[in-house]
């Protein structure tokens, strides 16, 4: 067997041309021949570049891909509790084990364990409301788009980088709130960001393929904001290893680098501490508004990190529609290290 197909269970079918990228990538199985509620992975899981494992949003969005095919259609998602256990392998098949915890009139709450090789790498707990429980008269406010967030790009926009232009989702990233003012702690910086999916989530799909996309793209340089507000240097590369380059990429990098509040030259670069390790720890999500959820057209992201310390960051975001609603609220927790310093060369 060739080794791509190994990540999957089954063969994986051809890409449906009908449906948003997305919903390819995010596509799961039912293998009732194992179990009941049993599902897997039904393309093999993206693994990002120098990353230890699978993009986390991927495991994030099958288990609740998984839950929400044993719930009725008129429940939906409000909170999804998670935790990254181990790092998960793209070249092996993914299994997601569903538990009917409760079924009520109002509520229905599922846990999902995702395994590989009979060892569970991630679990979570995810929590449904029945659509209009709370009745017509409620309560009710939500806080504000940030200023910041002034129109979003064109419909037509396609300036992203060359490199993240294979991706599901466009992200148009913006200067940190702050990020320029040296005064400014890193709990009072903010990062920002507009995000939409490629192509139009299908009919078919519907809002379970909204949903599932957002939790997805919730994942999307998340626990990355405690590196950002730090200026921590966390590019694949040594800043010495700069003037080596390809003169084509160097101006990229630069432009790169500046973005993230490193500096311009090889020598600011130096200075900055560099990231040893970052890998999320746990993620939740509050779905505010699940029915006014559209990831096909643009939505804001605006993240900060109240606290870092003792090897952990954490993290906030909120996600809003591009007319302002407040779609969901989202925290995570992530081990943050340090690289240790190199020996000073010149001394030995």
């Amino acid at each position: 067997m060739a080794p791509e197909e190994r990540s999957t269970l089954l063969r994986p079918p051809p890409a449906d041309p009908n449906k948003a990228p997305i919903e390819n990538v995010l596509e799961v199985t039912e293998v009732g021949v194992l179990g009941p509620d049993i599902f897997t992975n039904t393309r093999r899981a993206w693994v990002p570049p120098g990353a230890r494992g699978v993009y986390g949003g991927t495991v994030i969005a099958q288990c609740l891909a998984s839950a929400q095919k044993t719930v009725p259609d008129d429940f939906y998602p409000h909170s999804c509790h998670c935790y990254f256990i181990l790092a998960g392998s793209g070249s092996i098949p993914i299994l997601f084990h569903v538990e009917r915890v409760r079924d009520g009139r109002s509520f229905a709450t599922r846990t999902v364990q995702a395994r590989q090789r009979g060892r569970c790498i991630f679990t979570t707990t995810i929590s449904f409301v029945r659509e209009d429980a709370g009745g017509e008269r409620t309560v009710r406010h939500a806080v504000p788009m940030p200023d910041e967030a002034k129109a979003p790009p064109p419909l037509d926009w396609q300036e992203e980088p060359e490199w993240a232009r294979g991706g599901p989702f466009q992200n148009y990233r913006m200067p940190a709130v702050r990020g320029a003012d040296p005064t400014a702690r890193p709990d009072e910086q903010r990062c920002q960001q507009w995000m939409r999916c490629r192509g139009k989530i299908s009919e078919a799909g519907g809002r379970q393929a909204h949903l599932n996309a957002l939790a997805y793209v919730s994942d999307s340089t998340f626990i990355g904001t405690v590196g950002r507000v730090h200026r921590l240097w966390r590019l694949p590369f040594k800043p010495e290893d700069y003037d080596g380059m390809a003169e084509e990429y160097q101006p990229h990098v630069k432009e790169l680098a500046e973005f993230e509040g490193l500096g311009s030259t090889v020598e600011e670069w130096k200075t900055r501490p560099k990231l040893g390790m970052m890998v999320s720890l746990d993620h939740s999500i509050y779905f505010h508004e699940p029915g006014r959820v559209k990831v096909d057209e643009w939505m804001f992201a605006d993240m900060e990190s109240p606290w870092s310390g003792d090897g952990r960051g954490f993290v906030t975001q909120r996600i809003f529609a591009k007319d302002g609603t407040l779609l969901a609220t989202c925290v995570q927790e992530g081990v943050v290290r340090l690289a240790p310093d190199e020996p000073d060369k010149s001394k030995l």
